[in-house]
Parts: structure tokens; C-alpha cells; sequence
């Protein structure tokens, strides 16, 4: 069951670091989670900090026995968390909520929160799964990312117990990873499809220097972004980044 055990840390320097420190010393169990009122290096995609006041947002990693996922194909665990986190803010969010490619939670234009997956490997097979997940719940300033960023307390006025919104969180989590064990991956990227941010719509990317518009198509099985411009390309992550 995800969330059993469950560890509250008052502060540490990343919930996944602390994750991959369970790993490495054998105390590591499937479904796990980390929680953290306070990080002091928060981790975002790409090497980016994930910065978070404390004791105000959702800060957490969950453990995966690597066993019960194949590593052919790491994307569709990705999306099974993104999708998670979709159905754990838009309940309180409402429908302006998205998923931006890869695994960024979006409310309208903004970012509410996003996932990080590390993980181990041993003899050519996943060992052990860390899926680090932020939320923004309580946060109202964000300094110079206040523009880009966003959270539920501003989006409905209200304030919220992070680690009790924590429970229900892993609850859709649990549910969505049955949904992939039960479904499959094919299934899986259809969901992630329909909650695309800006599926349809013209955007702006940057890529090797170039910034260039492009229509948003789909995510495909493998994770990349189809987008259609003078033809059709398909965007690995890291190839090229969001203007916004």
C-alpha cells in the first residue's frame, strides 16, 4: 500500500536524496513515502532547484520496488504519477488544470507543481523507483517566479494541511498505479493526451537556440512531443524547452 510507512521529516536537504539514502542503506520499503515540511535542495527537472517554503506545500517522494515496472519504457510511470497529481489538484483547482510536458502540473499558464523520477538499476533492471512530487498548497509568494507560478491557496482562497492533502494525493496515486498494471501504458499516454496542456494550440519552444512556434499534437509511448511547424517533429526531453 503507498504511504505505509510513511515518514515526516521536519527538514531535509531533498525528500529524494532521503529516498536514495534508504536505498542505500537496505531500509527501503515498496510504497514508502518521504514527506518534508522543510528542503533545503529541493530537486526540479534537469538540475533546476525546487524552491518551497516551509510547511506550506505538498514535498514527497514514493518508493517503487523497480520489479513490478518494466524498464523498456520509463514514461509511462512518469505519466501514471503527472496524471495522479492531475486528479489529486483539479478537484480543488477545477478544470483549468493541466499537464504540461513531461510532468509539470499547470493551472491556466502557471505552475502548481511537478515530478521527479529517479532511480536505481541493478543487472540491466530497475532496482528501486524514487518519484519526487511537489505541490504548491499554501505558498503565496514566489519572488520572481510570482508571475509563473501558483498555488491552490491562491486559486481558491482557502488554506489547506499539506500533509493531509498529502493522504489524498497518494490515494489517486494508488489508484492510477492499479490503473497501469490493470490497463497498460497504451491506456495511460491516452489519459496523459486528453489533459495536455496547450493540445491544439500554438506555443513557443526554444530549441539549440532557436525559438520557434509550433502546434501541440501529442505525447507519444516513448515521451516525446509531437508538434507540427513547416512538418512534424518529435521533441525528446531535454531537446528543447517551453517559452512562456
Amino acid at each position: 500500500m503507498i504511504g505505509k510507512p510513511l515518514i515526516i521529516l521536519s527538514t531535509v536537504d531533498s525528500t529524494n536524496n532521503h529516498a536514495m539514502r534508504l536505498i542505500r542503506e537496505g531500509k527501503a520499503a515498496d510504497g514508502m513515502v518521504v514527506f518534508a515540511l522543510e528542503q533545503s535542495q529541493g530537486k526540479g527537472q534537469r538540475g533546476k532547484n525546487w524552491l518551497s517554503q516551509s510547511g506550506k506545500n505538498i514535498m514527497m517522494s514514493t518508493l517503487f520496488n523497480g520489479s513490478r515496472f518494466s524498464i523498456g519504457n520509463p514514461f509511462p510511470l512518469s505519466a501514471t504519477i503527472a496524471l495522479a497529481c492531475y486528479d489529486f489538484f483539479s478537484k480543488y483547482a477545477g478544470d483549468e488544470t493541466s499537464i504540461k510536458w513531461p510532468n509539470d502540473l499547470y493551472w491556466r499558464d502557471r505552475k502548481a507543481g511537478g515530478v521527479l523520477i529517479e532511480n536505481t538499476v541493478k543487472e540491466g533492471a530497475w532496482e528501486w523507483i524514487v518519484a519526487g512530487t511537489g505541490i504548491n498548497i499554501n505558498q503565496v509568494d514566489f519572488n520572481e517566479l510570482d508571475a509563473k507560478a501558483v498555488s491552490l491557496k491562491q486559486i481558491t482562497g482557502k488554506e489547506f494541511d499539506p500533509l493531509q492533502l498529502s493522504s489524498e494525493l497518494l490515494s489517486h496515486l494508488e489508484k492510477r498505479i492499479e490503473f497501469l498494471e490493470a490497463e497498460g501504458a497504451q491506456q495511460v499516454i491516452a489519459a496523459y493526451n486528453q489533459l495536455l496542456y496547450k493540445k491544439g494550440e500554438e506555443a513557443t519552444f526554444r530549441k539549440k537556440q532557436i525559438v520557434f512556434k509550433a502546434f501541440v499534437r501529442q505525447v507519444s509511448m516513448k515521451g516525446e512531443l509531437e508538434i507540427e511547424h513547416d512538418m512534424v517533429e518529435a521533441i525528446q526531453h531535454g531537446e528543447a524547452e517551453w517559452v512562456l
